[in-house]
Order: structure tokens, then C-alpha cells, then sequence
């Protein structure tokens, strides 16, 4: 097992001997690490919420960015030759704020598109030549095997929000934004667009592989993958695959539900995150 953050695991666990010196000593690995952390929840010293953000702030170091990305064949990209009435057309539907600028393919990306620089063209007042060249901004490419501890620092010290994720041959693979990193931690977050609930939650890999927010509704997965997973005391995929199995699964393990296997990508001790759905 990896040993956690050396300033972490010293700075949690001297405070947490203080109050409490009959706990578990200086953790020497992870599992020891959430040992502690739920030491310290059953004596009332942090509370549940803080317990699951610190979890999913350890699991974000053992992420790779392949693990969360959107691939490249769910991006919502602006083409380089559109014109400034087929862009606009693109963000008012999908209401982004932040789009890749595609050449030749979807594996060519040449630029950032933000929403904010197209407000100027929304003027009637003025005249702006629209020039794709001029807004198009220098992308931030990461590899797929990047840590997500690694990505939000890079994140925070560029000040980008979004990254190209490029396979190991230099093409893009897929995108994933700050957002995506930051929902690990604190879980799900949603805005006033976040209407469609299978928007985002399922990732596309490949034909059968895909990537499952586990707070997707059991409804929504159903339609999606035809399947007829039925219940009435859970609401969530995440949540019917601990009422099938009997206890809340750990990151790495692998169930079998009829046809259908799903590998637990992140899950704290309270909840399953992130789901790996292989559908053969």
C-alpha cells in the first residue's frame, strides 16, 4: 500500500492524539490512515461529511486520470471551420462553458473555445469581426495514467479548468475538467443546467466499457443499458449494488450482477462514487 502524504497523515493524526491519546498511533499506510479517520468519527471528532471529503481527498492520489475522463467520443466540440452562427448554436444547446476546438477529428484538438469570449459578438450595438484564430485559446494536454492529486495541483498553478487527455500515441483520448476532479472529493455537484441526469454520469469508453457515476438513478441506468434492475428500497445503481451484495463495496471490487460486472473505481465509507460497468 502506498504511504499517505507525509504532511497529512503527521498533521491529522498529532492533532487527533491531542484530544484523543488512546487512538490509533502516526499511520504508517492508507488503511491505517482510514482507520483513524473513522476512529475519529465514532468518538464524534469529525462528522460524516468531513470523514467521506477526506476519504475521497486519499482515494483522488490512487486515481488516474483515465479512470474520470470523458472520452473522446462524448465530447462536446466546436469544429474549426463553423461559423460564428453555428457555434453560438453549439453552446446555447449544451450551455458549456468551455469547448475543444477540433481540426481534421476528434483526436485533433488545436484549441479552447470559451463561452465567455463569444459574449462580444452578441452585441447589436457594435461590429466585431469574428476571427476563430483570435479566441481560440492554447489547450492543456495530460496523459491518461496522470494522478488526480497531480492534475488539480497543475490545475490550481495554470489556472486552467479543463485538460486534453492524449493516449500514449499523442492523440486526444478524451477531456476532463476541474469539476470532474473536485466531484472525487466532495461528490456530486450540480448547476442550474444540470437537468438531464445521465448527462455526465455515463462515460463511454468503449463498446461494453463504461464509467457510472454511482448516484445515477436506477431508472436512468436502466433505460440506458436496457437492463431491468428492480427494487423499491434504493433509488440509486450505486446504492442497488450494496443492497445486492450486502455490504458497502471497496475500491477495486469486482461484482457480478447477470450479465453485467461493475469494478468499484472510488467509494468511501459511507457510499460507492464511481463505477467501472463492463456490459460483456
Amino acid at each position: 500500500m502506498p504511504r499517505p502524504p507525509a504532511f497529512f497523515g503527521s498533521i491529522l493524526s498529532k492533532g487527533l492524539k491531542k484530544i484523543c491519546p488512546n487512538m490509533t498511533p502516526i499511520p504508517h499506510n492508507i488503511e491505517m490512515l482510514y482507520h483513524l479517520l473513522q476512529q475519529a468519527k465514532q468518538r464524534q471528532i469529525i462528522k460524516a461529511d468531513a470523514l467521506s471529503m477526506m476519504e475521497g481527498a486519499l482515494q483522488v492520489s490512487e486515481m488516474q486520470v483515465r479512470d474520470i475522463m470523458i472520452p473522446r467520443a462524448s465530447m462536446e466540440v466546436i469544429k474549426r471551420e463553423m461559423d460564428k452562427t453555428a457555434i453560438l448554436e453549439v453552446v446555447l444547446k449544451t450551455k458549456h462553458s468551455r469547448f475543444p476546438v477540433i481540426g481534421d477529428d476528434r483526436g485533433d484538438i488545436t484549441g479552447i473555445l470559451l463561452a465567455k469570449d463569444l459574449l462580444q459578438f452578441c452585441e447589436t450595438q457594435k461590429t466585431h469581426i469574428f476571427n476563430m484564430r483570435d479566441l481560440i485559446r492554447t489547450p492543456f494536454f495530460v496523459p491518461e495514467s496522470k494522478r488526480l492529486n497531480i492534475l488539480l495541483k497543475e490545475f490550481r498553478d495554470t489556472h486552467n479548468h479543463m485538460a486534453i487527455v492524449i493516449d500514449e500515441y499523442g492523440s486526444a483520448s478524451g477531456i476532463v475538467t476541474i469539476e470532474d476532479v473536485i466531484e472525487q472529493i466532495v461528490g456530486n455537484i450540480e448547476d442550474e443546467h444540470d437537468i438531464d441526469e445521465t448527462d455526465g454520469a455515463i462515460h463511454k469508453l468503449n463498446e461494453h466499457k463504461f464509467n457510472v457515476k454511482a448516484h445515477l438513478s436506477l431508472e436512468h441506468f436502466n433505460q440506458y443499458f436496457k437492463t431491468q434492475f428492480k427494487t423499491s428500497e434504493v433509488d440509486t445503481i450505486g446504492g442497488y449494488i450494496v443492497q445486492q451484495v450486502g455490504h458497502l463495496p471497496k475500491r477495486g471490487e469486482i461484482i457480478q450482477i447477470d450479465k453485467m460486472t461493475f469494478r468499484i473505481i472510488n467509494a468511501n465509507s459511507q457510499k460507492i462514487r464511481l463505477l467501472r460497468v463492463r456490459t460483456k
